[in-house]
């Protein structure tokens, strides 16, 4: 695979926020291109080869995330609305409490806490602990009904242990959420063997697609214990029957999509899902690690910066969030982003994002920009 052709960015920037939004490779800018133009000469008139293009990026997504099957995959709109499917289709009785972390994207905090009203109670789990999987665990009790965690935090980078965090909620009879946005993409995931009742990811991050298109996996012995709350022409059986005058749901993740498909963003995700798959997962895994770790040690000569994410083998992820004594964050990122170094505020400090194919050479000249700007050499 030729990596220089596939990522064209932009010379003079140095890009290091995959963990926000992505560029897209080449192959994912060509299918929305030929897409539009076929749009624009044809219409409609190939409409069932869309369906074989969104078919496709359905068992992309089911490979990537080792689902049983395709089936089991539904095209959403973000992450957040993934999860309030399973907020709101569940059923919660007064006092059942859910589990989250102290560490969540707002995404997995809101949509539990939004069930206040029902009677539901949140508990918030310190990851600072020296083990945080058997601090999440100590705080299950009788009434734990889900814990809902983000496979790695999207301040810091943390990544949790989803296999035993899974095992436990299969010992405890809790159901198991995971928030894989800032994983799947990035590090290999398989909800069969980590046990995961529910997943959800945006397409725009380390999936390297558009914004408006996400996965959502129901682990299929649960898919009709979620009440439904959305509902039109596209989530039912046999949904090309319009004469049909009963109907009945799809026995398949598609009934979670009420409605007429992205299929823009389809073309798009389902290239750079195959870029993926094709350059291999565990390959995409350790050529990211490569890249933080080249970057990390480059920071480390900085004086007084300190490296706020974890680098262990357990615990790392793409994420490389960093402060520096004396400097304000928030200062010090608005002032990288106008020396053209495209990063992130978050987790306490500058947060850098680079992906397995980020050039050394891109990443040298962020760390350039930054002794410039705090006037090291």
């Amino acid at each position: 695979m030729d990596l220089d052709r596939e990522f064209k960015l932009d010379p003079d920037i140095s890009y290091l926020n995959h963990a926000a939004v992505a560029p897209w490779p080449a192959r994912a800018t060509d299918a929305v291109a030929r897409f539009a133009r076929e749009n624009a000469e044809r219409g409609a008139q190939h409409y069932p080869r869309w369906m074989e293009v969104e078919g496709q990026l359905r068992e992309n997504l089911a490979q990537l995330l080792n689902a049983p099957s395709a089936d089991d995959i539904a095209l959403v709109k973000n992450t957040s609305e993934a999860l309030s499917f399973v907020a709101y289709g569940l059923s919660w009785s007064p006092g059942d409490e859910i589990i989250i972390s102290d560490q969540e994207f707002p995404s997995n905090s809101i949509v539990w806490e939004s069930l206040a009203d029902q009677g539901v109670k949140v508990r918030k789990v310190s990851l600072n602990g020296p083990d945080c999987e058997a601090d999440i665990i100590a705080a299950f009790n009788e009434r734990t009904r889900l814990l809902s965690i983000s496979s790695v935090q999207y301040g810091t980078g943390l990544r949790v242990d989803l296999e035993r965090l899974g095992q436990a909620c299969r010992d405890a009879n809790v159901l198991f959420c995971v928030d894989a946005i800032q994983s799947l993409g990035a590090l290999p995931m398989d909800v069969q063997a980590a046990q995961i009742d529910f997943t959800m990811a945006d397409g725009h991050k380390w999936l390297l697609g558009p914004e408006g298109l996400g996965v959502f996996y129901v682990r299929p012995e649960l898919r009709d214990q979620l009440r439904l709350s959305e509902y039109g022409w596209h989530m039912v059986d046999k949904r090309g029957n319009f004469d049909q005058k009963s109907w009945r749901i799809a026995p398949s993740a598609v009934r979670f999509e009420c409605g007429s498909p992205n299929s823009l963003a389809a073309h798009a995700l389902e290239a750079s899902t195959a870029l993926l798959l094709e350059y291999g997962m565990d390959r995409v895994q350790a050529q990211l690690f490569n890249k933080v770790d080249v970057l990390a040690e480059a920071l480390r000569q900085i004086p007084k910066l300190e490296i706020l994410s974890p680098l262990d083998e357990r615990r790392r992820s793409g994420i490389l969030t960093f402060r520096i004594d004396g400097q304000d964050s928030q200062d010090l990122y608005k002032a990288l982003m106008d020396e053209r170094v495209i990063c992130a505020n978050r987790g306490g400090g500058v947060r850098f994002s680079p992906h397995f194919y980020t050039t050394e050479s891109m990443m040298g000249q962020a760390v350039t920009r930054l002794r410039k700007r705090l006037g090291t050499r």
